[in-house]
């Protein structure tokens, strides 16, 4: 299976999604990055500030020169989100993920609603801290 991968942009929310599958190649990874810059230009919001959402469940294991590219792409610090959570199916493909993704603070789901409300919930807890304040 190819690879393949799109971005949604819901700039009123600072959130990005992308959704992967298939099997990498090097040039993949690059159309990726071209892809990504197009979709962070959609934002609002300052650089690295907005939350990143990435549903991998199609995505097949992956060689290890690729899943070390992945590793440079989220060591990168200029699209880097402010949070980061994945949606993965297998197992094997979550410790791939976990590698490529070391230096990262990321939450692994598998659900979309999970990891959404995870990326929220620093949002959606300061208005409750306000309100019990006074």
């Amino acid at each position: 299976m190819s690879a393949n991968f799109s971005f949604d942009v819901d700039a009123r929310r600072n959130l990005v999604l992308i959704t992967l599958g298939g099997f990498f190649s090097r040039a993949d990874v690059d159309a990726f990055l071209a892809a990504r810059e197009v979709a962070h230009a959609r934002l609002r919001c300052r650089p690295n500030e907005h939350v990143t959402l990435a549903d991998v469940r199609a995505m097949k294991i992956q060689a290890q020169d690729i899943v070390a590219a992945w590793g440079d792409v989220l060591s990168g610090s200029a699209y880097r989100s402010r949070r980061l959570a994945f949606v993965q199916a297998s197992s094997l493909a979550r410790l791939q993920l976990k590698r490529a993704a070391a230096m990262r603070d990321v939450g692994y789901f598998t659900s979309m609603a999970d990891a959404e409300a995870w990326l929220f919930e620093e949002e959606n807890a300061i208005p409750e801290r306000r309100s019990a304040l006074g």
